[in-house]
C-alpha cells in the first residue's frame, strides 16, 4: 500500500525553527478543539474510510482512503475508478477534500451504509450533452473537475442528507427532490 505524501524529500530545519514551530503547535492545540474542528478523536482519527456503490455499474467499494496522516494512493485509485464517467469510462482523480466531506457527512448522519453514487466524475463531453438536455446541469459543473458527487443513502431520506450536508458548511449543496438525490461539491459554500 503506497501513501501519497506532499513532499518527496525531507525538509531540514534548524533547532530555532523547531522550537518556534513547536511553540506554535502547542498554542494552536490549545485554541483548536478537535471536536469542533471536525476532527475525529481517538483510535478512529488514524483512519478515514468510505463505502460507495455506483448505481449505474453495480460496483461496490469499501476502503480506508486515509491512514497514518496521509491519503492511501491505492484507495484513491479505486475511488477514482468507481466514480468514473460510466458513459465514456473515463477516469479522473477525485479531489480528496470531497472524500473528506463525504466522511464528515457519514459521521454527521451516523451511518455506515454505502453512499449511492448517482453521478460522480463527468467528462466534458458527457457534461455538455447532459447540459444541452437539462436545465439542472451546470455547463461549468464541478463534476468535470472531480470535485462533486450526487448521492443517495439507503434508509436515509434525501431531505435529511441535505440538512446534514448544509450543517457542515463545506461547499455546494443541492437538493433534487424529483430525482431524489443530493449534490455535494467542494467549491464555494452555497445551496439550492
Amino acid at each position: 500500500m503506497s501513501l501519497i505524501s506532499k513532499t518527496s524529500r525531507p525538509t531540514l530545519i534548524s533547532r530555532r525553527q523547531l522550537i518556534v514551530g513547536g511553540a506554535a503547535l502547542v498554542l494552536a492545540g490549545s485554541i483548536i478543539n478537535p471536536a469542533t474542528a471536525g476532527v475525529r478523536v481517538g483510535a478512529r482519527a488514524r483512519e478515514r474510510s468510505l463505502a460507495l456503490q455506483n448505481l449505474h455499474t453495480g460496483e461496490n467499494l469499501k476502503t480506508v482512503y486515509w491512514q497514518g496522516g496521509a491519503y492511501v494512493r491505492s484507495a484513491l485509485d479505486e475511488i477514482d475508478h468507481i466514480m468514473r464517467d460510466y458513459r465514456t469510462n473515463q477516469i479522473k482523480s477525485i479531489d480528496p477534500t470531497l472524500l473528506d466531506l463525504l466522511h464528515r457527512l457519514q459521521d454527521t448522519l451516523d451511518s455506515h451504509r454505502p453512499f449511492q453514487i448517482v453521478s460522480g466524475y463527468r467528462s466534458p463531453k458527457t457534461n455538455a450533452r447532459l447540459a444541452a438536455h437539462s436545465g439542472g446541469v451546470a455547463k461549468r459543473s464541478m463534476h468535470v473537475k472531480g470535485m462533486a458527487i450526487d448521492i443517495r443513502l439507503e434508509g436515509c431520506d434525501s431531505r435529511q442528507i441535505h440538512k446534514a450536508a448544509l450543517s457542515l458548511e463545506a461547499g455546494g449543496v443541492g437538493y433534487y427532490a424529483k430525482s431524489d438525490f443530493v449534490h455535494l461539491d467542494v467549491g464555494k459554500v452555497r445551496s439550492w
